[in-house]
């Protein structure tokens, strides 16, 4: 039974799945707008909404990830769209290495594809919830099993069944937005997330560990009142640390700087002109953007990382070997125990602290490579991830572990590994999108022929338009590919507002521009109804 035929046997099955009803006909702009508007609310609601009987000392195993994965710990958005660009990236790799032989330019097999990866989502909520449920990362409270007389074993059923839930209603949601709303759920999701990291960059008054003010204005407002940095120490290198790494000078000026670079980029743009073959003097224009693929594809990279990640963190703990050492903290009142787990994957460490009166676990941080293939393999998200002084600082506990600390060739290999991920994949995944997002020459082609328009000067024929975009098309997607990996990589190194990651700054401000075109082009659809031809709507 060949690839095809098991594909064509599995039809039935993938198109019978539940599925967000298509609108018959053009919905009107105003509508568009009141579904997506109604759907960020409900994503709001929803991530405010506590998962029942999950302990507070359970450990957020994606939590460098968050931002950009538009999920809340501890609400039933906790895997956000995780399970979504998971399904994406495993059938993408599938169909651009040929193992799974599908013509994504016939209707047929992309309705066979759009259907398998949309079953594969369902398997991936599984996938990603059951490990962290199993894993001891996501912890049932043991005071409610208690007064209700259960076993913990049920309140963690409960919790695995409500993520499963919240992973199912993320992908209605974001199917709610993609047919009847503007843009897509998964760029929405995004940006919401996004955003609300960078507000709590801004205006957050709660006290970090640097024993100073979360948000950047509040904890400007607490040096400048409380004197905690003396203009005499500025200039020091612990007072120069302190103004641009803890202060956030750093993460502000990279944040404005990425967003004016992401306009610059968004903007920059290659016009093809186009003439309408039955309308003398009609033209226009088809831009080829220098990010052609969008910044979507980023995603696809960063979430390949988390998962190699998820993965070798549950190998570690179930392979490796573990060490341990302890500390007593008398000004908090606990006990801090460091553990390693080592093994082929690389050394893993991670934080637990227990209640000094009761032993009971008050916190835990998720388990963070410092050696090894994992490490190498692992993303890096601010200053404290390269700067030798501050990589130290951020892992504590490896003395008393006895594990050498991390050396300069090592922090430096780390950051060329995750420059070279980032780049070439980039490029990799922003060509696997254009092919399975309509976005290639030959289906483009076809969208300009069948509305009627033409290149001046070329023959009235799709084949002489493909002709002419496989001239723009594939070098223009290379070039966005590579410019977005060293942006990613840039805002990684320098640190953003808010903690939301280079790779999420740049996704959200990318969406929101491209969303802002998208609510124009709209609004030119409903005052000429001719133009939705182009867009393959009908009228």
């Amino acid at each position: 039974m060949n690839q095809h035929s098991f594909f064509y046997a599995i039809e039935p099955f993938v198109r019978r799945l539940p599925a967000v009803e298509r609108p018959e006909g053009h919905v009107h702009f105003k509508k568009k707008l009141s579904w997506t508007v109604g759907i960020l609310i409900l994503y709001f609601a929803l991530s405010n909404v506590s998962l029942f009987g999950l302990s507070p000392a359970s450990i957020d195993l994606f939590g460098m990830y968050r931002a950009f994965f538009a999920g809340s710990f501890g609400s039933l958005m906790l895997l956000g769209i995780g399970p979504i660009v998971t399904a994406s990236i495993v059938l993408q790799l599938l169909v651009g290495a040929d193992i799974i032989k599908l013509n994504l330019r016939d209707p047929r097999d992309q309705a066979i594809f759009q259907g398998t990866q949309k079953l594969l989502v369902f398997v991936m909520i599984i996938v990603e919830a059951l490990p962290q449920v199993t894993g001891g990362y996501l912890l049932p409270d043991q005071s409610l099993a208690s007064a209700l007389g259960v076993s913990l074993g049920l309140i963690s059923l409960l919790i695995f069944v409500q993520i499963c839930i919240g992973g199912v209603l993320v992908l209605f949601m974001d199917e709610v937005v993609s047919k009847w709303g503007i843009g897509s759920g998964v760029g929405l999701f995004i940006v919401a997330g996004v955003s609300q990291s960078l507000i709590t960059g801004l205006f957050n008054w709660t006290i970090g560990d640097q024993g100073l003010p979360i948000g950047i204005i509040p904890k400007w407002v607490f040096i400048f009142t409380n004197d905690v940095l003396g203009l005499e120490d500025v200039f020091t290198t612990s007072g120069l640390e302190r103004v641009f790494i803890d202060g956030g000078i750093l993460a502000l000026i990279t944040t404005i700087v990425i967003i004016l670079f992401v306009v610059l980029v968004e903007s920059t743009r290659v016009e093809i002109p186009l003439a309408h073959s039955a309308v003398r003097g009609a033209r226009g224009r088809f831009p080829v953007k220098l990010v052609y693929a969008s910044v979507l594809p980023m995603i696809l990279v960063r979430a390949l990382q988390a998962n190699i990640q998820m993965i070798g963190t549950l190998l570690a703990g179930k392979i490796g070997t573990m060490t341990t050492a302890s500390t007593t903290d008398t000004a908090s009142g606990v006990n801090i125990v460091y553990t390693a787990y080592s093994s082929i994957l690389g050394t893993f460490t991670s934080t637990s602290s227990y209640d000094m009166v009761t032993g009971e676990l008050v916190g835990a941080t998720s388990p963070q490579p410092i050696s090894g293939l994992m490490y190498y393999l692992s993303p890096i998200n601010s200053p404290h991830d390269w700067i030798p002084g501050l990589v130290a600082s951020s892992n504590p506990g490896m003395e008393l572990l006895g594990l050498p600390p991390i050396a300069g060739w090592q922090i430096w290999l780390h950051v060329f590994t995750d420059a070279a991920v980032l780049i070439i994949g980039g490029v990799i995944f922003a060509m696997f999108w254009i092919e399975t997002t309509g976005m290639g020459a030959k289906s483009v082609a076809a969208k300009i022929h069948a509305s009627g328009l033409q290149v001046p000067g070329h023959r009235r024929n799709p084949v002489s338009i493909e002709k002419l975009l496989l001239r723009y098309i594939p070098k223009v997607t290379v070039i966005g590919g590579v410019i977005i990996g060293l942006l990613t990589l840039v805002a990684s190194l320098m640190g953003t507002l808010g903690g939301a990651g280079g790779t999420g700054l740049l996704l959200a401000v990318s969406i929101v521009y491209r969303l802002y075109e998208q609510i124009a082009s709209e609004q030119i659809q409903e005052m000429y109804p001719m133009m939705r031809r182009f867009f393959g709507e009908s009228a």
